[in-house]
């Protein structure tokens, strides 16, 4: 009899250390999850900042290179994918478009000195440029929140616990295109 009540103490004990550690694994993933989300919100802030500029800048530079419609065109049509895109994968992907369309919208600029010197424009500019730099401050900070959840999933025994607890993966990181790591030629 005693040697079963030892058995049973044992047995409560191990099942007591054993739930104690689902429940702290659990609170891990739920702070983490809700980090990375925190981070989207950021992103998507941001984004939304963006893409409340791009009308202004799309109208100054209509004004001064009407004749150049179809890139004022892709920059509107990026904009609206952006804004209808529901998830942070397609957000990711429609962003990566408005990248690509405001990029040719700034070099057109290069052929117009006029606007170029704008003051309107130069203000916009500014604007677009330091809403860049937080879109890519708040997507380096997203990444580094969606690798903590990730690694945390992944490591023993979390790994374990965290699909019982309905816990995936997240894999929409912001990735750098592949276009950007090549070095522009430079004329002379």
């Amino acid at each position: 009899m005693k040697i079963l009540l030892i058995v049973l103490g044992v047995l409560l004990v191990v099942g007591l250390i054993a739930g104690g550690q689902a429940v702290s694994v659990n609170n891990l993933l739920v702070a983490e999850q809700e980090a990375y989300k925190k981070a989207w919100a950021d992103v998507d802030i941001a984004l939304q900042r963006r893409a409340d500029l791009i009308p202004n800048l799309v109208s100054t530079v209509k004004g001064f290179a009407a004749q150049e419609k179809e890139i004022l065109e892709s920059v509107a049509n990026a904009r609206s994918a952006l804004l209808n895109a529901r998830t942070p994968q397609q957000k990711i992907e429609a962003n990566g478009g408005l990248d690509s369309a405001i990029g040719r919208l700034l070099m057109v600029v290069e052929n117009y000195p006029v606007l170029k010197s704008s003051e309107n424009f130069l203000r916009l500019q500014d604007e677009l440029a330091g809403t860049e730099n937080r879109i890519a401050v708040e997507r380096r900070k997203y990444n580094e929140a969606v690798q903590k959840f990730n690694t945390t999933i992944g490591l023993f025994p979390n790994n374990l616990l965290a699909g019982m607890l309905g816990f995936q993966r997240n894999d929409d990181y912001f990735k750098t295109d592949p276009g950007a790591r090549t070095v522009p030629a430079v004329k002379f």
